[in-house]
């Protein structure tokens, strides 16, 4: 019988697995995948969707439907590196973005937005480091180097960047979020209410548990 046994594993060897190892190893590939990410994509649906989402919450913000990927923006920081690279389930650590973005001299609605960024980072406490920022900033007010975590990205080599929201960011800069899947998904304009975006932010981390 140990024989016959070795025979059969030495001709399973020679020839190839078989059609029954090859579907055993498919189904073993799937599960793992689907532990791996599948809380990821859950969370991902339920936020973008407000499914199984019992509060009925309502976004203080703008959605952006369908979310854009950042890649297509062509944002570069200022040592060349993509915008995108910082994204993706594949990372091992990706976090969410506040992007503070304006055309033309950054003035009084711009710099509060950038102010406005800092203080609900700051705000969301524990969750603080889940949350990055950054800006762009064609003209940037002279005293942005009091704020150290918000590098300056500029236009990759495309040049024309296309905004999502269809806004005109000279007269209307905005903060658009970015999730840590790399997709712009939402945005608030000028005259936003800290709170209420604070509250946005928190209820989506709380329902992703991503970045």
């Amino acid at each position: 019988m140990a024989e016959s046994r070795q025979q059969s594993q030495a001709q399973t060897s020679a020839t190839g697995p078989t059609p029954e190892q090859v579907r055993r190893g498919r189904r073993t590939a799937l599960l793992l995948f689907a532990i791996g990410f599948g809380p990821i994509v859950l969370a991902t649906i339920m936020y973008y969707t407000g499914w199984m989402n019992p509060a009925g919450h309502s976004n203080n913000g703008t959605l952006i439907q369908p979310p854009v990927p950042v890649a297509e923006l062509g944002l570069v920081s200022a040592d060349g590196e993509p915008l995108a690279d910082r994204f993706g389930p594949m990372l091992d650590e990706t976090s969410w973005m506040m992007l503070v973005v304006a055309e033309g001299p950054c003035g009084d609605a711009c710099q509060q937005l950038v102010y406005l960024a800092r203080q609900v980072n700051t705000a969301l406490g524990k969750n603080q480091d889940r949350m990055q920022r950054a800006a762009y900033l064609p003209s940037p007010p002279a005293d942005l180097s009091g704020y150290p975590e918000m590098p300056l990205l500029e236009a990759g080599e495309s040049g024309a960047i296309t905004w999502p929201g269809e806004v005109d960011l000279e007269q209307a800069p905005q903060i658009y979020v970015i999730d840590p899947f790399g997709n712009v998904m939402m945005r608030y304009g000028v005259g936003i209410d800290g709170k209420a975006m604070l509250e946005d932010l928190k209820h989506l981390m709380k329902i992703s548990q991503i970045g």
